[in-house]
């Protein structure tokens, strides 16, 4: 999410939204759809994908005074979306760019948290869902749909629109498969569910989060 700001509520059942981000700011697009809120979706269970690549986030947040440090490991989909999960991967340990400028995660916060929908991060270079960039460039096209958004804990890339993928990236906290065909799914969080949850706790329907959830540490295996 990038050159375009985002006002984005929690998507009640009958609407649906996208969520977006480029190199400026990102938006979310509605349409009426049925509920896919019930209540088995907040299940978490495993993906049926291979996955070989793992990645961990060190994430401090709670509310002034009240501050908690927890891990959130990540398996990443390499055999489906190589190229998707590299570059998550490489952000995760520090990439250094053509220009010399070092690419991380490490740093960054979560920016704008939904709960029953999902928290948003990725955007190291201004903080507030307007920047990042790939290992590959500013953006870099969509590698493919193949897996859906078919339960909570899935890795998944923001955009802006077809082909305008960067570093920012969000992680489900239900199933949202009105987000199925226009947004990369590429992981999933195998330990440290309960640091998401608790993360989630700090969300807003705005998006704005209700005190600190930054990533202090970070790296891929």
């Amino acid at each position: 999410m990038f050159s375009r700001s985002v006002k984005a509520v929690l998507p009640p059942p009958s609407s649906l939204r996208s969520i977006a981000s480029s190199s400026s700011r990102p938006t979310f697009y509605s349409r009426s759809i049925p509920n896919c809120f019930g209540s088995s979706s907040r299940a978490f269970h495993q993906s049926s994908p291979a996955m070989s690549s793992t990645a961990f986030f060190v994430v401090e947040y709670g509310t002034p005074g009240n501050l908690k440090t927890g891990r959130i490991d990540f398996k990443l989909y390499d055999d489906v979306v190589p190229k998707t999960a590299k570059n998550f991967a490489e952000l995760c340990k520090g990439f250094t760019d053509n220009t010399g400028a070092t690419l991380t995660y490490k740093g960054s916060s979560f920016h704008r948290v939904i709960p029953q929908f999902m928290l948003q991060g990725g955007d190291f270079t201004r903080g507030n869902g307007t920047g990042g960039k790939s290992i590959y460039g500013e953006k870099f096209a969509d590698e493919n749909f193949k897996l859906r958004h078919e339960k909570p804990g899935l890795l998944s890339m923001a955009n802006a629109g077809p082909n305008t993928n960067g570093s920012q990236f969000f992680i489900t906290t239900v199933t949202t498969s009105w987000l199925d065909g226009k947004h990369v799914v590429f992981g999933e969080v195998t330990n440290g569910y309960d640091v998401v949850q608790a993360i989630e706790g700090l969300g807003s329907k705005s998006g704005a989060v209700k005190g600190t959830a930054k990533i202090v540490d970070s790296g891929a295996a």
